[in-house]
């Protein structure tokens, strides 16, 4: 099953997908909403292995890179910036740094039978509009899945094990998106709590009081992702990785990487292309 609207001029565009019809549907340049009702979904994120059974759901942002190895009954909701701006509408829905962009590891979000069901019926919904051709179509199918994503929003706050007041939550979100967004040319705690109008110590505090990795282990581990999504997706150099991630010396950056990753850079790239040759990753 696959439903699309694209509107061209400014490409924008929203598919929902059975799991099975989403690899040849796929769009580059796409948020996804994974979610499973039946089944075991088997897939790699980047060249992590990551397993979702019935009534999960997991968000991906763009950049990370997403392979099926065995399929599960449940829909992928893929959209594009154009379509829905998580960034400008975020005081709409309050998921940037949540779902998307917010921890070195995606969380995975478990639905209830009640939940379960508030879904199955929005893609009704979802399905009756993508059928419907007017001029409020598009506004309409923005609605919904700004819908599902407060649901799923609401969701993962209500499973973290730590319970956030509003305000220092909003902080820790902010932080997360600045890093998105800054990482390769800010490294320093002090960069980020002047950007947030605290300081170093006020943020690290923050973080430490709510049980969130010291905020430079998170600059840090967001570094070391991209670090390792270069080494496995791209034919560059190590030398080159490294300056495009702010490392003047190659044998800083290569220190910096098996420090955060427990192996040299070069051997985690000939781990992956040895295990990428029998089909696995490493």
């Amino acid at each position: 099953m696959v439903k699309k609207f694209h509107r061209s001029g400014i490409d924008s565009h929203f598919i929902v997908s059975s799991i099975d019809a989403f690899k040849a549907n796929e769009t580059d340049g796409t948020f996804r909403i994974i979610w499973v009702q039946d089944g075991k979904l088997e897939m790699l994120i980047d060249y992590e292995r990551v397993n979702l059974v019935g009534n999960q759901v997991i968000c991906l942002a763009p950049n990370q890179h997403i392979e099926f190895e065995q399929l599960a009954e449940g829909y992928v909701f893929q959209y594009n910036r154009d379509f829905y701006c998580l960034v400008d509408h975020d005081h709409e829905i309050s998921c940037v740094g949540l779902l998307y962009y917010g921890a070195s590891q995606t969380p995975t979000i478990r639905l209830d039978a009640k939940h379960q069901r508030k879904i199955e019926l929005l893609l009704e919904v979802f399905m009756d509009e993508f059928d419907t051709k007017d001029t409020i179509q598009e506004e309409m199918l923005r609605m919904l899945l700004k819908r599902l994503i407060i649901i799923c929003t609401r969701l993962f706050k209500d499973q973290s094990e730590v319970k956030y007041k509003e305000e220092e939550l909003d902080v820790i979100r902010q932080f997360h998106v600045l890093v998105e967004k800054n990482y390769k040319e800010k490294q320093k705690v002090g960069d980020y709590a002047e950007l947030l109008n605290k300081s170093a110590k006020t943020l690290s505090n923050l973080f430490s009081k709510n049980s969130e990795k010291p905020p430079l282990r998170q600059i840090h581990e967001r570094i070391a992702l991209e670090a390792k999504r270069l080494l496995y997706f791209t034919s560059k150099s190590i030398k080159e990785i490294g300056w495009e991630l702010g490392f003047e010396e190659e044998a800083h950056f290569s220190r910096f990487f098996k420090r955060l990753n427990g192996q040299s850079a070069t051997k985690f790239r000939n781990m992956g292309k040895i295990d990428n040759s029998s089909g696995k990753v490493a």
